[in-house]
């Protein structure tokens, strides 16, 4: 197996506070990962290294054999399937479905005047389909449910058939169902073996889909544990990093975290 991201001692500071400190990291194909965290563990800045869409203040940070502040991060970018909610902000509501999608062979949000081969097409729809979602493609993006929207968007992050993908907190904001769809969707993703190496971002446990193998645990911008996901998703290790007592469970493929004993007792 070849080398995914390396990162040593991997640092972004802001003023005077570290909002990713010293993080080593090594992730190799084939694997899944996710990474978790309480809010302002510093998991979303981290994954705007690996999107290649920031440089860390020190350290060296090696995505897809590429070294940050070595590369051109324009030629880098594109071999890397990116979904976020600031992200998907900029795509225009009035936009098709099929050409949010389609639109990423560009890079861009929003048609205008670019021309797409038939393999371009046929892939969107692909992709579309795959996520259960292909019955959209002639809907306007703004009138979709947040579920269907959340499918669509990982769907565009795959329409360059990237080395890696990289998914910040997708089910946010989902209700009980849509989060369900979603998680069933990324398990299946996570199953095919022709996927990219995955890294989902995520502050809820019951969030992790099945087929995830490994887990980078953030507290304070530190890494708390890294590894088999089994090993490092313990009762022990996750009340450290939040903070609270807390009881970890897990059964049918799913995880599930509660509090040690009930508020208020």
């Amino acid at each position: 197996m070849s080398s995914v991201l390396d990162l040593k001692g991997v640092t972004v500071r802001r003023g005077r506070k570290n909002i990713v400190d010293k993080v080593d990291w090594h992730v190799e194909e084939g694997e899944r990962w996710v990474v978790l965290g309480p809010n302002g563990a510093g998991k979303t800045t981290l994954l705007q290294i690996l999107a290649a869409r920031m440089h860390p203040t020190s350290g060296t940070a090696d995505v897809l054999g590429e070294r940050l502040g070595r590369t051109d991060m324009f030629e880098l970018r594109p071999r890397i399937g990116f979904s976020s909610a600031a992200l998907a902000d900029k795509i225009p509501p009035h936009e098709v479905v099929r050409d949010v999608v389609l639109t990423a062979a560009y890079g861009v949000t929003g048609r205008w005047r670019e021309d797409y081969e038939e393999f371009d097409e046929r892939r969107a729809a692909d992709l579309l389909a795959a996520f259960d979602v292909a019955q959209l493609a002639d809907r306007e993006y703004g009138t979709l449910s947040e579920g269907e929207r959340k499918r669509v968007q990982i769907a565009r992050a795959l329409m360059t058939d990237p080395e890696m993908l990289l998914l910040d907190e997708p089910a946010a904001g989902l209700d009980l169902s849509g989060r369900e769809e979603l998680v069933g969707a990324l398990a299946e993703l996570a199953g095919d073996p022709a996927s990219p190496v995955l890294i989902l971002v995520t502050h809820h446990v019951e969030e992790i889909p099945p087929g995830f193998t490994h887990l980078l645990l953030l507290a304070d911008g530190r890494v708390r544990a890294a590894g088999p996901i089994e090993d490092v998703l313990t009762a022990d290790n996750l009340s450290e990093a939040f903070g609270l007592p807390l009881l970890v469970a897990h059964g049918g493929g799913r995880w599930l975290a509660r509090a040690a004993r009930p508020a208020g007792r």
